[in-house]
């Protein structure tokens, strides 16, 4: 079972995309090397390429163009049908294209269980530690600022 936040909204296919493509790559190669050797053919070769990030003042504003990100995408499509695709930020092209085999995997039913108790799942977990250990040292940084009220007590 993928362990996601019950507020990520995330599930199925877009959690473990999402968990792919936030994996760290020597975790990711760690856990699914043995994967990359899948038979598949290479709907589209791993290519770098730009993507435009968007922001919002407080969330709430109107969108503006924030600046641009490097990102890597691939698709490709196992001997049985299933299509795999992934999008992973920066420029490692074995990072996309084993997250687009593992994709195409994790559609199966044959492997699909198989793919997410042997790497999804300990992927999740680390990100998830991950980012309990990133909250913990900013929490450590914060400063409650207050106002003391003079004159009319």
């Amino acid at each position: 079972m993928i362990p996601i936040a019950p507020n990520e909204g995330h599930t199925g296919r877009a959690a473990w995309m999402r968990i792919l493509s936030l994996a760290d790559w020597r975790d990711l190669e760690q856990l699914a090397a043995h994967y990359a050797a899948t038979p598949h053919v290479m709907l589209r070769p791993p290519e770098a390429g730009l993507v435009m990030l968007r922001g919002r003042m407080g969330s709430t504003g109107a969108a503006f163009n924030l600046g641009e990100a490097t990102a890597t995408r691939c698709a490709v499509r196992l001997a049985d049908g299933a299509e795999g695709h992934a999008y992973v930020m920066g420029r490692n092209a074995a990072h996309a294209k084993l997250a687009a085999v593992l994709d195409a995997l994790l559609q199966t039913a044959e492997r699909g269980q198989e793919v997410r108790e042997r790497v999804i799942d300990p992927l999740a977990h680390r990100l998830t530690q991950s980012n309990v250990a990133a909250a913990a040292k900013a929490a450590a940084t914060k400063v409650d600022f207050f106002t003391m009220v003079r004159g009319d007590v």
